[in-house]
């Protein structure tokens, strides 16, 4: 198994920290399972099993909690008699409503240590967030990296297994599955769960056909700017549906809360503002183009640009998408004062294409690193450019 060290060295350094611990990512990218790895690590430090409470409210047993009052009384419940300092462990949180209010009691009433999962990137924007201000750290997770796909495969870095990566994506349990029947029927039990439980029902959606649609619309832009309008205008053109960008623009807000597409915004690089209008969105995972739209090895260019985009999130960077001029850089990262752009392309096979991808990173007036990211084996660095190839960028933990 993969002990995903870039999460459990965070959470480890936080552990008996008077801070909630909130893990925040899409169903089945390994929440549950962080979970575990971390119980293991109390265990050896010597804490007592009976001092560590585990409530996951995704099983039948916990369905009846949904609101303060009644998680309360559970972990009332389940602390009766116990000595000791507690551990508490709520898995997917956002199940319950009103959860804050119990978490913030229990962090007062308790001599506790708590952690918290949940699916839903706005799990702490409501107005009952204020209850934790201040008190809680976000984890963001996502499935797993191509350097973990390696490592729970227990091979060597190939070009083979990154197709495999780049057309099936990198949910952890998926990658246990050979068949290709078997990835395809899992990674639609998730999407269709995701739809069903994180956004139709949370969200009392009537035409659940509307959203399938921008989800294929988004899906099959990958990588391309877009924007509520031209939802709209595309689906009265092509499909004669008229449904207003407000709409859209909710439904986009939706899939976004649920962790399933992450929205890019455009800057201005000589204005250095960011731009209100017209943005970029990414899947959280590639299998999910493959499902929908079945084009990810055919068209690996954009593909590997949703993949190049959430290893840059994995890495910590704030990302935007950079004008400069007539030109876009597809990604301009910030990290604690420091900065790279990122280009990212196929093949740099033709003269026009290599003019494209380097020509936007050259007009940038600064000393940051400047990367252009494709499949080519062969080393096309200039002017101060360096260029990788995706599985050198990939495994290349500096960058």
């Amino acid at each position: 198994m993969v002990k995903r060290e870039l999460y459990l060295k965070r959470i480890s350094s936080l552990i008996d920290k008077d801070i909630i611990k909130i893990i925040v990512g899409v169903r089945r990218c390994g929440k549950s399972y962080m979970f575990n790895l971390i119980i293991d690590e109390l265990l050896e430090r010597g804490i007592n099993r009976e001092n560590i409470i585990l409530i996951n409210f995704e099983s039948a047993k916990y369905r009846n909690v949904s609101n303060p009052r009644e998680l309360d009384l559970l972990v009332d419940d389940l602390t009766k008699g116990i000595d000791g300092k507690l551990y508490m462990f709520f898995d997917e949180i956002q199940n319950v409503d009103g959860w804050e209010r119990s978490i913030n009691s229990f962090r007062i009433d308790y001599d506790c240590d708590i952690y918290l999962t949940g699916s839903n990137s706005k799990l702490l924007s409501g107005e009952l967030a204020t209850h934790l201000a201040g008190r809680y750290m976000e984890i963001k997770m996502y499935p797993f990296s191509f350097k973990e796909y390696l490592d729970y495969k227990k091979i060597p870095p190939n070009k083979d297994a990154f197709t495999d990566y780049l057309i099936y994506g990198g949910f952890p349990f998926l990658l246990s599955l050979e068949n290709e029947t078997d990835k395809i029927e899992y990674l639609n039990d998730i999407f269709n769960s995701i739809f069903l439980k994180d956004i139709i029902e949370r969200y009392n959606i009537r035409d659940a056909g509307l959203l399938t649609r921008i989800v294929d619309f988004i899906l099959d832009n990958t990588g391309k700017i877009v924007s509520s309008k031209s939802i709209s205008d595309y689906l009265r053109t092509k499909e004669k549906i008229k449904v207003s960008p407000k709409t859209i623009y909710n439904y986009l807000d939706y899939l976004t809360n649920a962790c399933l597409l992450y929205k890019v915004q455009r800057e201005d690089l000589e204005g250095k503002k960011i731009l209100s209008i017209n943005e970029k969105y990414y899947c959280v995972d590639q299998g999910f183009n493959q499902i929908r739209i079945g084009r990810n090895q055919v068209n690996n260019s954009r593909i590997m640009e949703n993949i190049v985009y959430f290893e840059l999130l994995r890495r910590g960077y704030e990302i935007t998408i950079g004008c400069i001029k007539n030109y876009e850089i597809d990604f301009v990262c910030k990290k604690m004062g420091e900065k790279i752009y990122v280009q990212v392309t196929r093949q740099l096979t033709h003269e026009d294409t290599i003019e494209r991808e380097f020509r936007p990173l050259l007009l940038v007036n600064d000393n940051y690193p400047k990367y252009v990211i494709s499949t080519d084996d062969f080393n096309m660095s200039q002017d101060g450019i360096k260029h990788m190839n995706i599985l050198d960028f990939l495994l290349d933990d500096e960058i």
